[in-house]
């Protein structure tokens, strides 16, 4: 892209918004000799990356005391933001020229700042040391646009459905499948729905979709849902929205999903505050990430209180995926110095050292594998489904636009009861302006 574009486009956004080798490849302490022999002159890289909850930040603060300790010539100046500052402060200084050498990128992200030039392609650092064949291939496809490598992984994340035993024996519900690759279909949970659904006693079915939020949730959690009933955002080449986000599958999708609020009244637009937790919610869709809250912070006990079950489907079985991942700064000076970083980070022993901390979803199979937990239930179900029936969120420079047409689309369709295929015609229009925008720049 231009000089001309690259300021176009990010100043549009701003607008808007206002690794490696196999474990035997490394020793336990992952030592660099030459680094070791030359440590005199040293270097600093900065390194942006979201603020985290304190586990993720504990993880950060290990991996790099590690890396630091093993490369004496290369200082880490890690900068964490606030999550949601932190898009805009990037944007800023990308747009200003002053980038971190080393950033962290959430994957849908990757090709707004790829197409712009801001991003260095580690294409040719990740197919000669980044060990891809560990690496799930729908993770690997996330960080790819126009066929280079942008962003290497550390961790992954999946969805699953949560639901609350008593409100299940009070039904005389059994419980469902706790088989990854056996999920219930989304016609099974509605029956379900009705039955424990009691708006009376202020018991709901069902949410279907993590409520109606703000930032990237809406699209993560929803999106799904269109895949599920065979439907997509954009075409294949990135071209469109049209025959694809208002295709009969994705008006399939949306029709069923406001039926949940309307015809069958299983789901509600306002819920108590925490009602999964309190009681007032039977089924829930949320992240690998709450089992941990659901436990420390609500005292509610896994298998006696709750229990998790796949993702339902529709004629699909799709999950979403995508996380933070770490790329180069075009602007860096210290290109090979930034990769041996993000190479320590994504490697075998920088994941599981990570994992061990936060106990997120690891990115390589090797490191999976290694975590008797992550191999039973429930996290099983997590690990599977992200490892085998997970999809990207769309590729392309308009993924801001598209998250957030995507937000308004279920909000109308949800909240609103607007006509399904009226409230898709404007998603489309939406999502097809910005992309004939970014075709001339």
């Amino acid at each position: 892209m231009k000089k001309k574009g690259l300021y176009v486009g990010l100043t549009m956004i701003f607008g808007m918004a206002v690794a490696v080798f196999f474990f035997s490849s490394f020793s336990s302490d992952y030592e660099d000799q030459d680094d070791r022999r030359n440590s005199t002159d040293q270097i600093e890289l900065t390194f942006w990356r979201n603020y985290g909850n304190p586990a993720e930040n504990q993880a950060y603060e290990k991996l790099i005391s590690n890396f630091e300790e093993a490369h004496p010539n290369i200082l880490i100046d890690m900068q964490p933001i606030q999550y949601s500052d932190y898009e805009l402060r990037l944007r800023t200084e990308l747009a200003a020229g002053t980038p971190p050498d080393v950033l962290a990128i959430d994957s849908p992200n990757l090709a707004l700042y790829a197409n712009a030039g801001s991003l260095l392609s580690i294409d040719k650092y990740m197919r000669e040391e980044g060990d891809l064949e560990d690496i799930p291939e729908a993770t690997l496809n996330g960080m790819i646009f126009q066929n280079e490598i942008y962003l290497a992984p550390l961790v992954e994340s999946s969805i699953a459905l949560f639901y609350n035993k008593h409100l299940f024996k009070e039904a005389g519900v059994p419980f469902p499948s706790e088989d990854p690759d056996n999920p219930m279909t989304w016609e099974e949970v509605l029956e379900i729905a009705r039955k424990v659904n009691n708006p009376e006693k202020e018991v709901y079915g069902i949410d279907p979709a993590h409520g109606f939020g703000d930032g990237e949730s809406p699209a993560y959690y929803k999106m799904p849902l269109l895949w599920q009933f065979g439907a997509s955002v954009l075409s294949a080449d990135g071209t469109t929205a049209s025959g694809y986000l208002d295709s009969q599958e994705a008006i399939e999708a949306l029709q069923f999903y406001q039926d949940l609020y309307y015809k069958e009244g299983v789901a509600s637009i306002e819920l108590p505050p925490d009602p999964f937790e309190t009681g007032h919610l039977a089924m829930t869709v949320i992240g690998s990430w709450h089992l941990t809250e659901l436990e420390d912070n609500h005292q509610l006990k896994l298998e006696e209180d709750f229990g998790v079950a796949p993702l339902p489907k529709a004629n699909h079985q799709v999950v979403p995926n995508g996380g933070w991942s770490l790329g180069i700064s075009s602007k860096t000076k210290y290109p090979d110095e930034a990769w041996k970083f993000i190479r320590y980070m994504t490697s075998y022993e920088g994941m599981k050292k990570y994992v061990e901390v936060t106990g997120d979803i690891p990115a390589r199979f090797s490191v999976a594998n290694d975590f008797p937990e992550l191999n039973e239930y429930p996290r099983n179900i997590f690990i599977q489904q992200a490892q085998t029936y997970s999809k990207n969120r769309p590729v392309t420079p308009a993924y801001p636009v598209v998250s957030d047409a995507i937000k308004t689309l279920f909000e109308e369709v949800g909240i609103g009861g607007k006509d399904v295929e009226a409230s898709a015609k404007e998603a489309v229009e939406k999502i097809n302006t910005r992309l004939a925008e970014i075709r001339q720049q």
